[in-house]
């Protein structure tokens, strides 16, 4: 796929900073589960008509429009939207350039704005020999520039085992993230385009249906062994409630690219289960991780986000230390809870992937 001129790069806007207006009509991709679920509520909360479209795994909430369509599904799509339009779309599942090269052909004339929930993964070095990272250094948003990212259609896109085969879990995921977001850039876009990447999403309790924290807090809380790196490295997080305000705000804004959305604190895997076994009362445990034995958001490599590009664009986060103490409290609530009610709940966490997905 061609490159070419009037290129968008990971950092190029139209605007300063955010506006502060909601849209009046939003198209929600997703937005069924975990913060996407608050992402809705917030739209439709402040007076924005919000249509979602999802193949009908959950209902829409109250006063929420709804499409029944594959997104995967061109003609099927573009059939169920009928003559709909939108002042901006925010996709919560765009997960490949296949998908990537659907959207910008049945939103081209249906949106002016268009945004990607994507995620930190894209700067994984474990995933691209192409991705480059300095220890101690914050990774910019320039790191991966969705107008020099090469994309590759040919790939498996449509067949999620085969590109497991051909990737690797996390790469197919990454990558897919990486390419998605090029394909959206690529040429002259026919819509202005916003990538959030996400940092690790903690908070919301039973809602966290990823259930990694979960996993800490449940071996913390039963006395198991946290495995973990020898040397783990940081990684970054955001709270569940902002990530969706992040969003609503980007689709409410007008410059184009890529932004890092995030606390500005990173923490490792140690530093996690010291704080849980603080609020426990307890004392953390640790065993040498092997291979893909680890526990999530135990890292070998660095790949913290710096997170300057989005306070310069009016996004706030909270600091760490501001909220994930609560996030933690409510999950370990639920942990000891279920620990009372059926013990091997709690070992359940134990098979968790490390790269899960949030939306």
């Amino acid at each position: 796929m061609s490159h070419s001129t009037a290129r968008e790069a990971a950092g190029t806007t139209s605007a300063g900073t955010t506006a502060n207006r909601t849209p009046r009509r939003v198209g929600v991709i997703g937005g069924t589960r975990y913060f996407g679920r608050h992402l809705v509520a917030l739209l439709r909360d402040a007076g924005t008509e919000v249509t979602l479209v999802n193949r009908g795994s959950a209902p829409p909430p109250p006063g929420v429009d709804h499409v029944l369509a594959d997104r995967n599904d061109e003609d099927a799509l573009t059939a169920a939207l009928g003559d709909r339009t939108f002042d901006a779309v925010i996709d919560q599942v765009l997960y490949t350039p296949a998908q990537a090269v659907v959207a910008r052909r049945v939103f081209a004339d249906r949106t002016p704005r268009y945004v990607m929930t994507s995620t930190m993964e894209v700067y994984d070095p474990a995933t691209s020999p192409l991705v480059r990272t300095t220890p101690g250094v914050p990774v910019a948003e320039e790191a991966v520039d969705p107008a020099d990212w090469p994309v590759d259609l040919d790939l498996p896109w449509h067949d999620p085992a085969a590109l497991v085969r051909h990737f690797g879990e996390a790469a197919a995921y990454a990558e897919g993230k990486r390419q998605a977001e090029a394909v959206l850039a690529a040429g002259r876009p026919p819509f202005g385009w916003a990538s959030v990447r996400s940092a690790h999403v903690l908070g919301g309790g039973a809602l966290d249906f990823t259930g990694r924290l979960a996993h800490f807090t449940g071996a913390v809380a039963a006395g198991r062994p946290v495995a973990v790196h020898e040397r783990p490295q940081p990684t970054s997080f955001v709270r569940h409630e902002e990530i969706a305000a992040a969003l609503v705000a980007v689709a409410a804004s007008s410059w184009v690219g890529a932004v890092n959305a995030a606390s500005a604190e990173p923490l490792d895997a140690v530093g996690l289960s010291e704080l849980i076994a603080g609020q426990l009362g307890t004392a953390a445990r640790y065993r040498p991780a092997e291979g893909a034995d680890h526990a999530p958001f135990s890292f070998d490599r660095w790949y913290p986000m710096d997170t300057r590009r989005a306070g310069a664009l009016g996004l706030a986060f909270s600091p760490l230390g501001s909220w994930l103490p609560a996030a933690v409290a409510e999950t370990a609530a639920i942990a000891t809870s279920s620990a009372t009610e059926a013990p091997e709940a709690l070992e359940a966490t134990e098979a968790l992937e490390t790269t899960g997905k949030d939306v």
